[in-house]
């Protein structure tokens, strides 16, 4: 079963694949199916490197991992392939790896299948061309422009994937369910998919402004920590001194730029989004308070009903809709970019909303970049559009 991209949780799937893909493909434009099986095939199209074995990282190769179309070939750590194989299979947040892991002479044996292993902090040095790698998921947080990334190209990948917003002007910013029809196959060696805000905000802006249009806009993501905050007081370069408070005790305001960075996959969206954040000490979830100035005068029930249309039809997979009492637990291992809380959110005047919307910073950005990823394998070439449906 060939696949381009995990987009449907499994739960609002009926009993058959080819109908469920059928009606995702038609409403979005890319396969949306998320299987419950572990990728076995050797020869798969979509050949794998990861570089940088952290958060991003490590849930990446498990997604891929669940998808036939993909094969890991070779991943880039400092690590012990004995400590690697420990992280693979044990996560506090996301839980045991369903597969199996195992140390070899020449690396590890995941699923049975043969990764190879480096550990070099210079990219042309790392054996992308040996291993046979074509895609490489750059998630170090080290090469964050074309300059650095193209490094990977020199030792060999065809293109490679940044998880993390591009630091240059450059290189182009490629969110799925956004602007995903933009990559270009021949000019486009290094894309960013943005960051783990911009895929959770990106797709609700597009469905409010496209509906009612967004005069004016301020983002507020409260957002749980990450492996860049200390757990207790500390120093942290720079003026930020906030950012070097203990992440466990505390609630930190904090500088974002992803409602900016909205504007490079969503160019309408250019000077009228701006942001903040406060870092939360919780380990996983984050949720995003949209507040905007409309163009066209609504009510809230309108806005709602917007929104679970687009969950059911031409944003299925990427746009989630609930009206459930949840918090932020209730969304680790959600697959969707953005989970809209229909319950959440409050209305001031017909032009003045707040809209709140959940999302998996870790888990759900993993499998945007992963379906990037096989949507840019169909432009590439290396997996036939027709074998979606196979």
């Amino acid at each position: 079963f060939i696949l381009l991209s995990t987009l449907v949780h499994p739960s609002t799937l009926s009993k058959s694949r080819s109908q469920d893909m059928a009606l995702v493909t038609a409403a979005v434009g890319f396969t949306a199916y998320s299987p419950m099986m572990m990728s076995t095939n050797p020869d798969a199209p979509i050949k794998l490197g990861v570089n940088g074995f952290g958060r991003i990282g490590r849930q990446v190769v498990r997604i891929a991992m669940d998808r036939d179309a993909f094969v890991l070939k070779h991943i880039n750590s400092p690590m012990s392939p004995e400590y690697m194989k420990y992280l693979l299979e044990h996560d506090t947040v996301h839980g045991r790896f369903p597969g199996t892991c195992e140390v070899t002479d020449d690396g590890l044996l995941v699923n049975g299948m043969p990764v190879s292993l480096s550990a070099t902090r210079d990219p042309t040095e790392i054996p992308w061309k040996t291993a046979g790698v074509d895609y490489v998921c750059e998630s170090t947080g080290a090469f964050t422009t074309t300059e650095g990334c193209l490094k990977h190209v020199e030792s060999g990948a065809s293109k490679v994937i940044i998880s993390a917003p591009a630091k240059d002007a450059e290189t182009p910013t490629i969110v799925v369910g956004v602007n995903v029809e933009e990559y270009d196959s021949a000019t486009m060696s290094v894309v960013s998919c943005a960051s783990c805000t911009t895929n959770g905000l990106a797709p609700l802006v597009k469905t409010i402004n496209e509906k009612f249009g967004i005069k004016q806009g301020l983002m507020t993501t409260v957002h749980a920590a990450t492996a860049s905050q200390l757990t207790v007081d500390g120093s942290m370069k720079g003026a930020d001194w906030r950012a070097g408070r203990a992440a466990s005790a505390n609630i930190i305001p904090s500088s974002t730029g992803a409602a900016k960075a909205v504007a490079k996959c969503y160019p309408v969206m250019k000077g009228k989004l701006t942001g903040m954040a406060f870092r939360v000490p919780t380990v996983d979830v984050s949720v995003v308070d949209l507040t905007c100035e409309l163009e066209t005068p609504t009510t809230y029930d309108e806005i709602k009903a917007e929104m679970k249309l687009a969950s059911e039809t031409y944003a299925k997979g990427i746009v989630g809709y609930t009206e459930d009492q949840v918090v932020s637990s209730d969304f680790v291992g959600e697959t969707c970019s953005t989970v809209f809380d229909a319950g959440a959110g409050i209305m001031l005047t017909p032009t003045f909303v707040k809209l709140v919307s959940w999302y998996d910073n870790e888990w759900g950005y993993s499998t945007r970049l992963v379906d990037l990823i096989a949507n840019m394998a169909v432009k590439d070439g290396k997996l036939a559009e027709e074998a979606m449906l196979v």
